[in-house]
């Protein structure tokens, strides 16, 4: 009897894998690239000349935009990432395809690597191809390790986000995210250096294109 119960179980859990959508391919990664980090004693702020994607274009946004870094340590096993902690005030990051909008419906995922302190809490944000701006209840939190996350779209709860100040207002209820023009990250808080920042070593995009 519990053979046959555990072959029933084992079919059953079965058929429902095979039932699951594919996900989509690959949309797009950015790693950032290798170019020579900031030196602490030299003004410097996050260009489009450190991103390593040739298809796509950075941006950065909110009245911290400008102290947002990227960081190495100098040795072979340590990342070359962004780094948030010298930010006087709220800040966003985004990419964008040149050539085609992300379908981020079905299912779709934005996986990161990161790792963060403080009570950093890292969320995606997403512009739309009408030019409105959300920004997703699901978070990251700290780490001592760096860590990768999957964020699944589909389970995502979506706020306004005034894009000048970084900050979310009211819910959006079922948003139209088959036409989305950039896809980025903040955590809606000022850095407190190393003890209290956010980090990103990579992101991907995993979702259908549009042509634009």
């Amino acid at each position: 009897m519990k053979i046959v119960i555990l072959i029933s179980a084992l079919m059953f859990f079965g058929k429902c894998l095979a039932q699951q959508p594919e996900p989509p391919k690959l949309f797009f990664r950015e790693d950032w690239n290798e170019l020579p980090p900031y030196d602490v004693m030299t003004p410097y702020s996050l260009t489009q000349d450190d991103v390593m994607n040739p298809d796509l274009i950075q941006r950065l946004y909110g009245p911290g935009q400008d102290s947002i870094k990227k960081r190495h340590h100098g040795t072979a096993k340590d990342a070359y990432y962004i780094f948030t902690g010298f930010c006087q005030a709220n800040w966003a990051l985004t990419l964008a395809n040149k050539n085609n909008y992300a379908d981020l419906t079905g299912n779709a995922i934005v996986r990161c690597r990161m790792m963060n302190s403080g009570f950093r809490q890292l969320r995606l944000i997403v512009k739309l191809a009408d030019g409105k701006w959300l920004v997703g209840n699901l978070s990251e939190g700290p780490s001592s390790v760096w860590l990768i996350r999957d964020f699944v779209i589909k389970d995502i709860r979506w706020l306004q986000l005034n894009i000048n100040t970084i900050v979310e207002a009211k819910e959006v209820e079922a948003p139209d995210l088959s036409r989305v023009d950039e896809i980025g990250f903040t955590d809606l808080m000022r850095g407190g250096l190393s003890a209290a920042c956010s980090r990103v070593d990579w992101i991907e995009v995993y979702a259908n294109s549009v042509k634009r």
